[in-house]
Formats: C-alpha cells, structure tokens, sequence
C-alpha cells in the first residue's frame, strides 16, 4: 500500500440549496476530469441529456437530485471522488449520511439569492464534523447581488470568515471575467484559451490592456481587491483545514467559467483521507495496513433491468481487494465481496483494488445496512454510528392490488433500507405506517413502487407527528395512549409513541415522569 496513492486521494461533496448549480458544476468538473466528453445541462430536457449524475427518472423528469451520486476521476495526479448530494430539503437524512463519508465540502451560492435555508442546514453539519469548505458564488454571468454584500452574507449568516480567492469583474451582460488573486492574474471570460489569462505585475497592474479595463465595473472591482487587501482576512491554508475559514471563488457553472481554476486550486487545499471515529472513541488511521470501512448509503435498483442493489462504502484504511473477505461486527459473520463496483460518472466498472477515501460499492443480498462497520483482518471494532432523523410527517400505505401484497412487502423494506423512509407498524392491527422528513419522499417512494416494484400504492396521510422512542419499554401500558398519543412500533420492534404536537407531549411527560422518552436527530 503507497502512502503517496492515499494521499493523492479527495474526497468531497457538492452542497446547495435546490437549483443552485451544484449538478451542472458536478457536471463541469466530470468534463474536465475527462470522464464525460460532454456535459449536457441539467435543464434541457427537450434534447434529451440530463446530468450524468442524475439517474432515477423521477430526477430526470424534474431537473433535481434527489438521491446521493458518486463520481470518480483522475486530475492532475489526484484521484477525485465527488459526491453529488441531494438538494431539495426532504432527502437532507441522505445528504447528512453522505456529509459522513467525505473529507471536505464544495458549497455552491446562487449570486442572485445569497446563502438560503437548505445550504445553512448543511454548512452546520459540516461545521459539526470541522470539515474544510470551499466556497463557489455561481451565475456570476446572471445580474446578482454585489460581490461584497454576498461576502457579507456568508460571513455573517454563516459565522465563518471567508478569503475572496477572485473577484468578479461585472456581472450578468457586463461580466467579463475574474482577478486572480491567488494566482496573480486576469481570467477573462468569453475569451480563446490562449487569451484567457493576463498576468499582473507587482504593483497588480495588468501587463496587457484590454477595452474592459476602460469601464467602471473594471475600476470598481479593482477597487474592491485593493479593500480586500488591505482590511479582509489573510488567507491561511491551516485555517481553512480546520473549516474556521472558507475560500471564495466567483464564477459561473452553466458557462464553464471559473471552475477549472477552482478546481486546480481546490485540489492543492483540499485534504486527503482524514481519520475516521470509532465507537470507543480512538481514531482510526487511512495509513493503518488492516482494511475497514463504514456503508453511508444502499441504493436498490440502480439498474432497473437487473434488480440489483448496491451498498455505497467510504474506505477508511487499508487496501480493498477484490474476492477478499471482510468480517461485519453487528452480523458477527465474514462475507466474501465478490462482486464490486465503482462509478466512473454514469458508467460502473468492477473494481480490482481501492484505497482509505474511494467509495467502491458492494452488490448487496440483503446483508448490509447502513451504518455497517466492514473489517479485513482480525480487529473486531465498530465506526461511531451515523445520525438517524425523526421523522416529522407519516402515511399510512397499502397496495391497491391485494395479490400484490408480497412484492409490496419485498418492495418497502428495500426502500426502508436505503434510509430515505422508515418503517413503522400499528400494534395489533399491523397495518404499514411511513415516516418521512418530508412530503417529496412520499412521492419518490409512490413513484419507485410504481417503476421498479410494479405496485400501485395508496397512502392515507395522518399528518405531521411528534416522533419519541422510549427508555424503559417495559413501563409503557396502553393505558397510556390517546386520540393525542398513538403508540407504534419501528422496523426494529422498538415501540415509539406518535404525539399529535409538543402540547400532547408535554401533557404526557406531566402525566408519566418515569416514562423517559428520546427523539433522535
């Protein structure tokens, strides 16, 4: 195993608020990465590309990710994995999983709009695990807010001091490129490659003159950089290691511009494979020889012609081979990995060997489920585990088809296992109960039994509940439930109590006291 090959690895994901840009620049960096030879846009649905990364057809009819993609490339001696994330609120369970596996996060910003709720929600979990974040203030070439108010915004919405990497020249019709200050240059946009770049000197005058360095756009942002230097941050590679300080890079996804410089920039600063918590709380080392790794994500279906089902691994050390047998501490048993996959943007390939910071993923019968610690060798310990939601809305489902009743079982508990729904059943009638942390999984669920399982659902909604599982099982009585209090049980066999709001709840923790009760995220 080559120290070098593992620290040429990075790993990170693309995080956004919905509509963002973060599929196109997924897209732009798989394009420069070689790995597609076109990048068709996420939007243009009357010529038939959708984003590479998006695969179920519920994205496609959309234009949103609504599950977590994975993506390899090699690019100027590193190999990249980049895990595009689900935007759209409702599947942030997912995203937050995903958030476990990587070592760094790229945030996109849509100018015109600043730093909205879904990108707030994701930046504090990766403020939680101290990851570095990258910063891209998308469709510069669209008219926006002012450069210096969006910088405000994300230092102060955000309450993370930010370094201004470029800095936009214009914006919308007028924008006609970026200052280079890291690297000490003009990068023009609309220009022929040989003609992208014009070199600053010393003073940070440019050495060739162009007719847009005669506007006042040109002037102001020469200004700005000037205020910058003088009164902003000092940029510190240590810092943002830490994720106490973000580098920002202005640009435009869907016009190609800016992103091959991020990325060149981006790959310098990111950090390779990091250590990994275990339960016992001691960390586990990329450079130790024995293998682990830990599963985020099980996707079923991921080629609807084969009915296959895939466990999505973070290899946190030592070297992966093909054939090898790993042990799987919460099954107590050793299971051949055989069969392995690894994503090459929309194409699959088997993978021989992987190192600590790729994603390979496991064809999977059912064994694993999320959360798996995988151990080669003989170590018997566990990864910290990663975060579960409580699910705030539920329905009540059943197959409209009575004779359909074994696939709509085989359907929902592969479903279930993927982790974007989860799975509760009334005590004594056993009727099937969804909960979800939001309306949209609902649909993806309606709409995957549909396609893949071939079963027409129907659900009765029963609202928005507050969701608590209980210490001491063994006190509970019916006694105790309501029309206020409905008491179910999880996919676990866990019985956990449905509230109809927090004044229910409060009315029953005053009632019970002993009855000690716990929500999870």
């Amino acid at each position: 195993m080559n120290k070098k090959d593992i620290e040429s690895r990075r790993t990170f994901a693309i995080i956004s608020h919905p509509d963002a840009g973060k599929t196109t620049m997924t897209e732009k960096l798989l394009y420069f990465g070689g790995a597609i030879r076109d990048a068709g846009t996420v939007k243009g649905k009357k010529t038939g590309k959708f984003a590479t990364s998006d695969w179920m057809e519920i994205e496609k009819q959309r234009g949103i990710s609504v599950t977590s993609s994975v993506m390899q490339f090699d690019y100027d001696g590193k190999r990249v994995n980049i895990l595009d994330t689900p935007g759209h609120e409702d599947f942030s369970e997912d995203t937050y999983r995903t958030l476990m596996a990587v070592d760094a996060a790229v945030m996109m910003v849509d100018s015109a709009k600043g730093i909205e709720p879904q990108t707030i929600k994701l930046f504090q979990v990766c403020r939680m695990r101290g990851i570095p974040i990258f910063t891209f203030m998308n469709k510069m070439d669209r008219q926006g807010l002012e450069p210096l108010e969006l910088m405000e915004n994300l230092e102060e919405v955000l309450e993370i001091e930010s370094y201004a990497m470029n800095w936009p020249i214009g914006m919308g019709k007028e924008f006609a490129g970026v200052i280079d200050r890291y690297n000490n240059r003009i990068e023009r946009a609309r220009a022929e490659e040989n003609e992208r770049f014009i070199a600053l000197n010393e003073d940070g005058e440019p050495e060739v003159h162009d007719a847009f360095m005669d506007t006042s756009y040109y002037e102001q942002a020469m200004e700005d950089v000037m205020l910058l230097n003088e009164a902003g941050n000092e940029f510190d590679p240590e810092r943002v290691a830490k994720g106490e300080l973000t580098p920002v890079f202005f640009g435009s996804a869907l016009a190609n511009f800016g992103v091959q410089t991020f990325l060149e920039t981006f790959l310098q600063f990111a950090p390779p494979p990091q250590p990994r918590e275990l339960k016992s709380e001691e960390m586990k080392d990329p450079m130790d020889e024995d293998f682990s790794g830990f599963i985020f994500k099980i996707q079923a279906n991921m080629d609807p012609r084969h009915r296959d089902r895939i466990a999505f691994v973070r290899i946190v050390s030592g070297q992966f081979e093909r054939g090898m047998s790993v042990h799987v501490p919460r099954l107590n048993k050793n299971i051949k990995l055989a069969q392995t996959t690894q994503f090459l943007a929309d194409d699959r390939e088997t993978v021989d060997t992987a190192l600590p910071g790729d994603i390979i993923g496991l064809y999977d019968t059912g064994n694993f489920q999320i959360g798996d610690t995988i151990i080669g060798g003989k170590g018997n310990y566990e990864f910290a585990p990663l975060p579960q939601f409580t699910p705030e809305l539920f329905v009540k489902v059943s197959a409209k088809n009575v004779m359909k009743s074994k696939q709509f079982h085989k359907g929902i508990m592969q479903l279930v296992q993927e982790g974007a729904i989860q799975y509760y059943k009334t005590l004594y009638t056993e009727e099937v109960m969804l909960g979800a942390v939001g309306q949209l999984q609902f649909e993806v669920f309606e709409h995957r039994m549909r396609n893949e399982y071939n079963v027409e659902v129907q659900m009765q909604p029963i609202g928005s509940k507050v969701t608590r599982w209980i210490e001491n099982e063994a006190d509970v009585t019916d006694a105790m439930t309501g029309p206020r209090s409905m008491l179910v049980k999880d996919r676990y066999d866990n019985l956990v109590f449905l509230f109809e709001n927090e004044f229910a709840l409060r009315w029953f923790n005053d009632k019970y006291p002993d009855i000690r009760l716990y929500s999870l995220l």
